[in-house]
């Protein structure tokens, strides 16, 4: 017999890349509790805190807010298969990989899927997207925040009103600038949103944070199919039915709701996880988190700008909470990154696609938004380009974000 392997017993590590991050103590300290049954009382109630936390964390007064069980990808997949039958008209604004992901499974949902493109660094402007709607006539936009491949952060504002005006949809990917970034539900007439709690939410991936709007509601209502073994007199299977079994909206609608019909055994320590996540938001407060994520992001950019490094894409439009620089020449891009998570234990990312290996991305993210954190990255970092050759003033770095420290408190 082999001898098992022992205890879990990660090496330190400080994650400053897009994600995930260092969940903050008091969430993992939250998952440590015991389980309860998914039907006891006190788990219900547990249950009914979440969602009335989370429609603070969204802004919105949608009575169906609740938790996908799995990562954030399992949130989007539920939203598309819920929402989007076969046939089905979707239109993506593709700024970066996201969202070519929600090409992917709008694609696997049968959706006749057209997209709009702007060069990697870019967003859309209002014009273009209800040019877009104008010309393809969708029943879902599907349009990402925040993405991260990019670091790009998409006015949504205005396009609430458009798919009003228009009767679409609205489906919004805020996995990776929910809490970090200014974000309305309600006041921007947004459908259906989902999230993730390993970005500025500050806990571990596993729970994907969903709202959707009472008309979204009723449209996903109208494919309700109940489960053989557990119907009651009076259920009627309605509409197409959704084609995942596990992302059923419909389904888990009726899970959390006063029916608490069963679907599946509940994540009870994911639920604990994410509760606190919101808890800890909302005793914050939204605009102070959001200010907060601002404040060492752009102390960690000024930073960045101070090592000699060149800000990828659109400063305007950028997230609070991530930013891509451009690796400097004659610096290899991922043995630098790998000396960092060597030699200093701290993990930054590259991207995806055409910018693979060509910049850096660098995040201030829930728990790791703070100043020990950004001004540690900006030091270590230094270290790593003069080891190559890179000709950083010595200090440079952590002198500018600590001017912009100074700033923000002056």
């Amino acid at each position: 017999m082999s001898t098992p392997p022992g205890q879990v017993d990660p090496p330190p590590r400080l994650l400053m890349g897009p994600g995930p991050i260092n969940a903050d103590p008091r969430v993992l300290r939250a998952m440590s509790a015991q389980l309860v049954g998914q039907y006891d009382p006190w788990m219900r109630a547990a249950m009914a805190e979440t969602s009335a936390l989370y429609r603070d964390v969204f802004r919105t007064a949608n009575e169906q807010t609740l938790l996908v069980d799995g990562t954030s990808r399992a949130g989007i997949e539920a939203a598309l298969v819920s929402l989007v039958e076969p046939g089905d008209v979707v239109l993506v604004p593709v700024f970066g990989r996201f969202g070519h992901l929600l090409v992917e499974i709008a694609t696997r949902c049968g959706a006749e899927v057209h997209t709009i493109e702007v060069p990697w660094g870019q967003v859309f402007t209002p014009e273009q997207v209800e040019e877009a709607v104008l010309a393809t006539r969708p029943k879902v936009l599907a349009v990402v925040q925040g993405d991260t491949s990019t670091t790009m952060c998409q006015p949504l504002a205005d396009l609430g009103e458009i798919c009003r005006r228009h009767d679409v949809l609205l489906y919004c990917d805020a996995t990776a600038s929910l809490g970090g970034n200014t974000f309305e539900t309600d006041a921007w007439g947004l459908d259906v949103v989902t999230a993730g709690l390993q970005k500025c939410l500050g806990g571990p991936s596993g729970s994907a944070p969903t709202t959707i709007s009472p008309r979204a509601a009723d449209v996903i209502g109208a494919r309700t199919h109940v489960e053989e073994g557990i119907r009651e007199p009076g259920d009627v299977d309605l509409g197409t039915p959704i084609a995942s079994n596990y992302l059923d909206l419909a389904m888990i609608m009726d899970y959390w709701g006063p029916r608490a019909l069963n679907h599946h055994t509940e994540a009870t320590t994911m639920l604990y996880g994410a509760r606190e996540c919101a808890r800890l938001l909302v005793e914050e407060g939204l605009d102070e988190a959001v200010a907060r994520h601002a404040r060492h992001g752009a102390a960690m950019l000024e930073g960045l700008r101070a090592c000699g490094l060149t800000v990828f894409g659109d400063v305007a439009h950028k997230m609070h909470n991530v930013v891509a620089v451009h690796v400097p020449d004659g610096v290899p891009g991922d043995t630098a990154r790998a000396a960092l998570l060597t030699d200093f234990g701290i993990e930054i990312g590259t991207s995806f696609g055409p910018l693979h290996g060509k910049v850096w991305r660098v995040g201030t993210m829930g728990h790791n938004a703070r100043t020990d954190a950004v001004l540690t990255t900006l030091a270590c970092l230094e270290q790593v380009l003069r080891a190559y050759g890179a000709p950083v003033t010595p200090g440079a770095g952590v002198g500018a974000a600590r001017e912009v420290y100074a700033g923000a408190t002056a």
